[in-house]
Formats: C-alpha cells, structure tokens, sequence
C-alpha cells in the first residue's frame, strides 16, 4: 500500500471530506478521490461510504487509517533517524583506493581524523583496472581512482570530484646512463628494457602512447602490478619504467630518480568517486575536504629525487597513473 494514500485516507477520517482534505493537500476532490480510489483497488472491503452528501470511513476504513497514524509515527522516526545518521559528523565512513594511492593518502588522512568529533574511517585497497573503479562506488562510500588524461571520462551517474592531476615521469636507476640528464627523450628510451603493467591498467595505455611516437613496440621485459616489487627491479637493474611523480613516488635514498619526458606528454587523473547521495552526510564532506587539503602535491625540479605529497601542501595540482600498476 502506498503510504501517501493511507494519509490521505487518515486525513478523510480526521478532516471529514474530500473538499476539506483536497484543500489540505493544495488538490482538488476528484485527485483526491482517485487516489482512495487506488487504495482501495487495494482492498477487499469497503472503505469509504457515502453518508448524505460526504464520503466518511466505514469501519474497516477507520481500522485502517488508525493503522495509518501508527505508519505515519513509524515514518517520521525513520526519517528521523536518517537525518541524525546524514548529520552525524562522526559516522563511519568508508574509502578505498587503488594501492599507491592508498600509501600516500590512507595514513595521512588516518592521522588527521583522529580524536573526538571526526569521522570513523575504514580503508580499504583495490588494485582494479581503470573500468572496474565506477562500480565500487556501489560497496564504499568514496573511491579513489585514477585514470589517463586523454581516456574517456568516468560515468555521469558518478560525482567526480579532482584531487590531483599528475605527470608521469620515466623512473631509473641513479647509476643508470641517463640518470645526470635533466630529461629524457622516447629515442634515447626505445631501447631499454621496460617495467610494465597486467593489461587492462592505466598505464599500459601510457606505454602504448610512448611505442606510437617511437614508431615500434617498446622491449616489456617486466610486468609488475605492486608498486614496491617494480621500485626493486628499477634500483637494481638497467631497466626503466612509468612511475607518477607525487603519489608514492621514490623517497630519498631509493636510488631511483625520476625524469621527465620532453617529447611526449603523460598524465594521469586521480579523482574521488561516488554516489552524489553520498555528499548528503555531513562525514563524508569532511573525509572529502581532509583528502583534498592532502592532495597538493610538491614542487619539484626535473633532476630531483620525487618527494611525498606531505612535504609542501601548498603546491599546484596535477596528475597520472600511480604505481606501475596503479
């Protein structure tokens, strides 16, 4: 039964007409009586009869809008209970995101939040391809995700909200012949071996884009998915790869360097997705605007070492794919 129609027969009860009840609602009598009407197609007993000129309850009818009163109460202390849940500055919040987004961001973000009067997070890491980010939003309440700046853009159904826009960098080995220049070039690169990604993640688009302007396919000697195993065979060996320059990017001391690409422009998007019901509670704004405020990423020249989003929050932002991998 449809709630509405069980008010309106409450309020025939309580007002005792159509036209008393039709001026309550801003209607007229016939909508008014099309709705009962609807309700009691509903129904196997009379609900209504005419009495002289008005249309009162019959006793069924009265059983039923008294029902509707206990509906109604029901009603409003949901709704109550949702605006407390949609206000409640400390409810729980959950977020996940693909891993080195997770490592610079997850910690960070943890310490920000903590003590009384701040959302309770709950991370989680998903090292998905790039079409498999939309349909977390369904299971968590924000997705960090990323994508290629020149791929398609996420599904309009989504709220996307930017939160950096990256370059990608080529990573190497500081012993490697190229690590004293300030940039490289796809034809000093073409010959190298190369750390590459499983298909379906952003970055082996990124590599393909690198193959086009060189004229042949690159030499994929490694294809690693973790950020972490990728950095040990770069600092260990001649080979090379896509690394994004804020978003875990080498430390100090990694013997990896990074270097920027003169000849072809790479870059990624990492953006927080969700459902646009999501933004309605009042915690996960405030996830929403601490992820931001942590997401400038920092200035840094072309022959330095990358350095982590912490270490200047007032730089410019950029973007494009995190890991390897992600």
């Amino acid at each position: 039964m449809d709630v509405h129609h069980l008010r309106l027969l409450r309020e025939l009860g309580e007002r005792g007409s159509l036209a008393a009840v039709a001026r309550a609602f801003h209607v007229s009598p016939s909508a008014v009586s099309q709705q009962l009407s609807a309700l009691q197609r509903r129904i196997e007993v009379p609900l209504t009869e005419r009495r002289g000129r008005n249309l009162v309850l019959t006793g069924a009818g009265q059983a039923l809008a008294e029902a509707a009163t206990q509906i109604s109460v029901a009603m409003s202390s949901a709704e109550q209970a949702v605006s407390r849940y949609v206000q409640d500055p400390t409810a729980t919040v959950s977020i996940c995101a693909f891993n080195s987004a997770g490592l610079t961001y997850f910690g960070p973000l943890l310490g920000d939040l903590a003590g009384e009067g701040n959302p309770r997070l709950v991370c989680h890491d998903r090292d998905v391809g790039q079409d498999a980010f939309p349909a977390l939003a369904a299971d968590y309440d924000l997705v960090i995700a990323h994508r290629l700046e020149h791929s398609a853009p996420w599904p309009s159904s989504l709220t996307v909200l930017p939160l950096v826009r990256e370059p990608l960098d080529v990573a190497m080995s500081d012993q490697h012949p190229l690590a004293a220049h300030p940039t490289v070039g796809v034809a000093e690169l073409i010959d190298e071996e190369w750390v590459s990604v499983q298909d379906g993640f952003p970055l082996v688009s990124a590599l393909h884009s690198i193959a086009v302007h060189a004229g042949r396919p690159l030499n994929i000697t490694h294809r690693i998915n973790e950020f972490f195993v990728a950095a040990a065979i770069i600092a260990n060996s001649p080979a090379v790869a896509l690394m994004p320059r804020y978003t875990a990017a080498p430390q100090p001391g990694s013997r990896i360097v990074l270097k920027p690409l003169r000849d072809v422009h790479l870059s990624r998007r990492v953006d927080i997705l969700c459902r646009p019901e999501s933004l309605h509670r009042t915690a996960v704004q405030k996830v929403v605007r601490t992820l931001q405020n942590r997401a400038a990423p920092p200035p840094r020249t072309a022959t330095t070492h990358a350095r982590s989003p912490e270490q200047n929050p007032e730089s410019p932002v950029e973007h494009p794919s995190a890991d390897p991998s992600s």
